[in-house]
């Protein structure tokens, strides 16, 4: 059972103009295709828009906080800040997956690929919130619920480049080379999802999921460390 739009309001302290633009920011493509007619229509415009100012706010936030660092550095920041884990952490951690509409598939699926739909849901609010209150009120949200997040992956380093961190310990374990292969790819063209296997002489290590092929090999190799405790 979904909670009650106006209950996620009080929690993030948003108070929508037009409460169907967060009830479509939270509305999957599949849960449409099995509600015609009720649902205004699904998330992805709104994720295409969210992840723009998400990029946006985050650039700015991390330029100011670390005036020292180079390009390369902000650049692995931003993308260590924005990923899938990340948002999707910040999305459960705010209840999102309580009220996502989806199909009946989908809905059974707690694994990996409900990250995936988390992290679109919190883009697809950041949309909404931005169209709907403004650039500031989208500021406020991402800066409350996302930018804390950036002290733990500056100090633990998760900025840095799993792939090359997986292909140091699988060359000195393995005597082997990782590779990676694309299993599965869902979504339209502009919201492209992807499922990545990384192998280790032909055996399949870990998945990892992502909205371009390059973030999915990360997650992979994240995956693939964790799981080897590496």
């Amino acid at each position: 059972m979904n909670k009650d739009i106006k209950t996620f309001e009080d929690i993030v302290g948003v108070s929508f103009a037009d409460a169907a633009l967060l009830r479509q920011a939270f509305t999957h493509r599949s849960y449409i295709n099995e509600h015609r007619g009720e649902a205004q229509g699904h998330n992805e415009r709104l994720e295409f828009l969210g992840d723009a100012v998400l990029e946006l706010i985050s650039t700015h936030f991390l330029y100011e906080k670390y005036p020292e660092k180079t390009e390369g550095d902000l650049t692995a920041y931003r993308a260590a800040l924005v990923n899938t884990n990340t948002l999707s952490d910040t999305a459960a951690a705010l209840g999102m997956n309580d009220y996502l509409l989806l199909s009946r598939g989908e809905a059974k699926d707690n694994g990996r690929a409900r990250g995936v739909l988390l992290a679109n849901a919190f883009e697809a609010v950041v949309g909404a919130i931005y169209l709907d209150q403004g650039y500031e009120s989208a500021r406020t949200f991402i800066t409350k619920y996302l930018f804390p997040k950036i002290d733990e992956i500056v100090k633990k380093r998760l900025w840095q480049d799993a792939k090359s961190a997986l292909q140091e310990k699988v060359q000195e374990v393995e005597g082997a080379t990782p590779s990676y292969s694309v299993i599965k790819e869902t979504g339209p063209d502009h919201a492209r999802e992807f499922t990545v296997g990384v192998y280790v002489k032909e055996k399949l290590f870990a998945q990892g999921e992502g909205k371009s092929k390059q973030e999915a090999e990360q997650d992979a190799a994240r995956a693939a460390l964790d799981q080897k405790g590496w």
